[in-house]
C-alpha cells in the first residue's frame, strides 16, 4: 500500500486530484508544490487515503514548502460547506481565501514582523512641522496611537518617507508588533447609555450559538456596542472578527479600536493592502496572534484559532455579496461560522436586510434595539420631501433646498448635497437627431467626465475622446443629459461663490490616501459643502454637518429589481444619517417629482418597521426571497441565441419535483455588458434544503456539459437579478 494525498487546486473543476507521497509524513492541510499537466501548482492536501502498489499510476507530490502552517479541520470544513452550499469547486474557495503568495507554486518568506509606528509627544513632533504640512501633520498626529505602515500610507501615500526621516531624527519610534501585545486592556471607555448597556450585557453574557440583530438609528452608537462587547470577549483571551462593508472604512475603524485597544495586536485585511501585508496579517490571524481582524467580506474567510466573536456591521449591505467568482455572502457565512464554532454573531444595521428582519421576527436572532440617538440631546434630523413639479428652481436645485443650504452655512454648519451618479453628466446627446454617446461593448450610455474630456464606460471601461460634432447629423451644439457629482459641484460653485466645496466620489479619491485627506479636510472644517455618492452614506460622523440634500432618488422607485425599494430605504435612511450628529437639529431633504408615492410617506414616517412588514408582506404574496430560495445561472456568449441554448440545455439537468420552478432562459436586463451577450435562468425553490437538494441533483450533469465558448457561472442567493 502506498499513501496517495487528495488534493485541492485553483482549477474549476469539483474533484478533487491524487498524488502519490513519497516519503516522509504529510498531513491533511499541508500545502504542496504538485505537477498539473505541463506545470506545477499549488494546493493544499484535503485528505489522505492508501492505495495498492501498482493499482493505478500516480505522480508524485513534487514539495512540501511548509511556509504555510497546517490548516485546521476547522477551517478546511468552512471551505467545504462554502463549496457544497454555493457549489463551487473546493480548491477555488481554498485559493479565494488565502492570500495570493500561497496561491502560486513559489516558497513564501516573510519579513521582518511588522512595525507599529508611534510618538510619545505628538505636540512637540507638530511643532517641527510647517503649518502648511497639512498631510504631515494628518500623519503626524495619527501616531499618538500605534499605528502600522499600511495604515500610515492610507492617510497619505509619501507618509513612509516621512516616517523614515522622523525615525532617523529620533522624533518618533518604532516597535515590532508584537512588542505591542502585551495585554488587552481597554482604555477611555465612556459609560453606556441604558440601551447600550442592555445590549452589552445581553451579548457578552451569550452562551454558544446566539445571532443577534442590532438595530439602532443612524448615530445610536452601534460601534461603542462592538466596542465594549469586544472588550469582554479579549479579556476572555479570544479573538474577535470585524467585517465592514467598504474599504474606506477600515482606517477610520482601525483608529478607532487602536485607540480603544492600544495593547491589543489589530489586524487589516482587504484588497488593497499589498501581498506581503495581507499575508502576514492572515498568518497572525491563523496563529492566534491578531486579537481583533478587522476587514471587508474576503476577512471571512480567515482562520481564527481562538474566535469568541463576530460581528458584522451595516449587515444590509450589498457589498457583503461578492459578484464574480465565487459568489459567496459574507454576511450568510459570518452566520454560518458562528454556528460552527458555537459563539455569538452580532448583525448591526439601522435599516436591516428583509432577511434579517424575518429571521428577528420569527426568532432566529435575537432583536437588541437602540431607539434613539446616542449623544445627549440629539435627535433625528427633519425630514422633508421637495416635490420638483412646476417647482421654483435653479440648475436643477429646489429654491427651497438652497435656501436651506445657505442657513446652515451661515451658521458655520456643514451640507451635503447627495447624488449617486458620478461624472459630469449621465450621457451626451444631440437635440436634432437624438443620437446620444452608448458603449460599443455594452447596452449602457457613456457617462461625460467633462474635466478629463473623456467619454466613459462605468461598467467595461471604455472610454472616446468628446467628439466635436454628432456623428450621425453633424450638429456640433452636442448637449449634456442629466446631472452627475462634477457637474452638481460647477452648480454649487455659482450658487455659493467663496464658499469651499468639496467632491467625494470614486474619481475624485482614486488616487491612494485620497478618501482619508479628504476626510480629515470634512473634520477640519476646511469643506462647506460636501458633493458626494453613496461612499459618504454610510459610517461617517461629521460633526457639524446638519444639512442634506438628496438629488435624483426617483430612479429607484421604478426598476425592475424587487429589491430596489429597500435599498433606496437604507441608502436614504443612511445618508439622512449623516445629518444632525450632535446637539444642533438637523435637516434632510429630499427632491421627487413623484411625491405622491407610497414609498415616500412610508421614508416620512421614519419607521423602519412599517416599511419592512409592508414589504415583506408584498414578498409573500409574490414568492419572493425570503419566502423563496432563488438560484441564477448566466451565461454570456457573443451571441445571444448561443447563451440562451446552453441554459436550455442546463434546465435540462434539474429533475422536477413540487415546490420547485425552473425558468425559461432570458435575456439579461443589461444585454451586453464587456462586449458579451448575457441570458440568465432562473431556479425558485419553497426552501434552501430542497433548492440545494435540486442544485446537488443537477450538478453531474451540468458537470458533463461542454459550454465550449460560452462563459457562465451560478449564483445562489443572487443580490441581482
Amino acid at each position: 500500500m502506498i499513501c496517495a494525498a487528495q488534493v485541492a487546486l485553483d482549477v474549476p473543476l469539483t474533484r478533487l486530484f491524487s498524488y502519490a507521497v513519497d516519503g516522509g509524513l504529510l498531513a491533511v492541510g499541508e500545502r504542496v508544490f504538485v505537477p498539473f499537466g505541463h506545470r506545477v501548482l499549488s494546493g493544499v492536501v484535503a485528505g489522505l487515503e492508501e492505495v495498492a502498489e501498482g493499482s493505478m499510476t500516480l505522480k508524485a507530490v513534487q514539495s512540501v514548502p511548509r511556509d504555510l502552517p497546517c490548516l485546521s479541520p476547522e477551517w478546511l470544513a468552512l471551505c467545504r460547506f462554502v463549496a457544497d452550499y454555493y457549489h463551487h469547486p473546493l480548491g477555488q474557495v481554498i485559493a479565494t481565501a488565502l492570500p495570493a503568495v500561497f496561491r502560486i507554486p513559489e516558497v513564501f518568506t516573510p519579513a521582518q514582523p511588522p512595525l507599529l509606528y508611534r510618538c510619545d509627544d505628538v505636540e512637540a513632533l507638530l511643532a517641527r512641522l510647517a503649518a502648511r504640512a497639512t498631510a504631515q501633520r494628518r500623519v503626524a498626529q495619527a501616531l499618538a496611537v500605534p499605528q502600522t505602515a499600511a495604515s500610515l500610507r492610507a492617510l497619505a501615500a509619501p507618509a513612509m518617507r516621512w516616517i523614515a526621516s522622523w525615525l532617523e531624527q529620533g522624533w518618533i519610534e518604532a516597535v515590532p508588533e508584537t512588542a505591542m501585545a502585551k495585554g488587552k486592556a481597554a482604555t477611555n471607555a465612556p459609560v453606556p447609555n441604558p440601551e447600550q448597556a442592555r445590549a452589552v450585557e445581553a451579548i457578552a453574557s451569550a452562551e454558544g450559538f446566539v445571532p443577534f440583530l442590532l438595530f439602532g438609528v443612524t448615530g445610536s452608537g452601534k460601534t461603542e456596542v462592538y466596542l465594549q462587547t469586544i472588550a469582554t470577549v479579549l479579556a476572555r483571551g479570544k479573538q474577535a472578527l470585524v467585517l465592514v462593508p467598504e474599504i474606506n472604512l477600515t482606517p477610520q475603524a482601525e483608529s478607532a479600536f487602536r485607540a480603544r485597544f492600544p495593547q491589543a495586536r489589530i489586524v487589516s485585511l482587504h484588497s488593497r493592502l499589498n501581498d506581503s501585508e495581507r499575508a502576514q496579517g492572515w498568518l497572525a490571524a491563523m496563529r492566534g496572534e491578531a486579537d481583533i481582524v478587522l476587514g471587508t467580506r474576503l476577512a471571512v474567510l480567515a482562520p481564527l484559532p481562538r474566535l469568541g466573536l463576530v460581528v458584522v456591521d451595516e449587515e444590509h449591505d450589498a457589498s457583503f455579496k461578492q459578484q464574480d467568482g465565487l459568489r459567496y455572502s459574507a454576511r450568510d457565512i459570518a452566520v454560518y461560522r458562528a454556528s460552527q464554532e458555537g459563539i455569538p454573531v452580532v448583525l448591526g444595521s439601522a435599516t436591516p436586510s428583509l432577511e434579517s428582519w424575518r429571521n428577528a421576527e420569527s426568532g432566529r436572532y435575537r432583536l437588541l434595539e437602540l431607539p434613539a440617538r446616542a449623544v445627549p440631546g440629539a435627535a433625528l434630523p427633519e425630514l422633508r420631501v421637495l416635490s420638483m413639479r412646476r417647482a421654483p428652481q435653479r440648475d436643477g436645485l429646489h429654491e427651497s433646498a438652497i435656501a436651506a443650504i445657505g442657513r446652515a452655512l451661515d451658521r458655520g454648519e456643514q451640507a451635503l448635497v447627495f447624488i449617486n451618479r458620478r461624472g459630469y453628466a449621465p450621457t451626451l446627446a444631440c437635440g436634432e437627431c437624438g443620437w446620444s454617446a452608448s458603449c460599443r461593448h455594452c447596452s449602457a450610455r457613456l457617462v461625460l467626465h467633462l474635466g478629463a474630456r473623456r467619454l466613459r464606460c462605468h461598467h467595461c471601461g471604455y472610454e472616446l475622446r468628446i467628439p466635436p460634432a454628432c456623428p450621425d447629423c453633424g450638429n456640433q451644439d452636442l448637449k449634456p443629459l442629466g446631472r452627475g457629482t462634477q457637474r452638481l459641484e460647477e452648480n454649487l460653485q455659482a450658487l455659493f461663490p467663496g464658499r469651499n466645496i468639496l467632491r467625494i466620489d470614486r474619481d475624485s479619491t482614486r488616487r491612494k490616501g485620497a478618501m482619508d485627506a479628504a476626510l480629515e479636510a470634512v473634520h477640519a472644517g476646511e469643506a462647506d459643502i460636501l458633493v458626494g455618492t453613496q461612499m459618504l452614506a454610510k459610517g461617517h460622523d461629521f460633526p457639524r454637518l446638519n444639512c442634506v440634500l438628496v438629488l435624483e432618488a426617483d430612479s429607484g422607485l421604478f426598476s425592475v429589481d424587487y429589491r430596489a425599494e429597500e435599498r433606496l430605504f437604507a441608502l436614504l435612511t443612511q445618508v439622512a444619517g449623516r445629518a444632525g450628529r450632535r446637539e444642533q437639529p438637523g435637516e434632510v431633504l429630499v427632491q421627487t417629482q413623484f411625491p405622491e408615492h407610497p414609498f415616500y410617506a412610508q421614508l416620512l414616517q421614519r419607521d423602519y418597521r412599517v416599511f419592512a412588514d409592508r414589504a415583506l408582506s408584498e414578498r409573500r404574496d409574490l414568492r419572493l426571497p425570503p419566502f423563496a430560495a432563488w438560484a441564477l445561472f448566466r451565461a454570456e456568449a457573443q451571441q445571444l441565441d448561443s447563451a440562451l441554448e446552453f441554459l436550455r440545455t442546463v434546465k435540462q439537468c434539474f429533475v422536477p419535483e413540487p415546490g420547485l420552478t425552473i425558468g425559461d432562459p432570458v435575456a439579461a436586463t443589461m444585454l451586453k455588458k464587456s462586449g458579451l451577450e448575457r441570458a440568465q435562468l432562473l431556479v425558485s425553490a419553497e426552501n434552501r434544503q430542497l433548492l440545494q437538494r435540486a442544485l446537488a441533483m443537477a450538478e453531474p450533469a451540468m458537470d458533463r456539459l461542454k459550454a465550449g465558448r460560452i462563459r457562465w457561472s451560478l449564483d445562489v442567493d443572487p443580490a441581482e437579478v
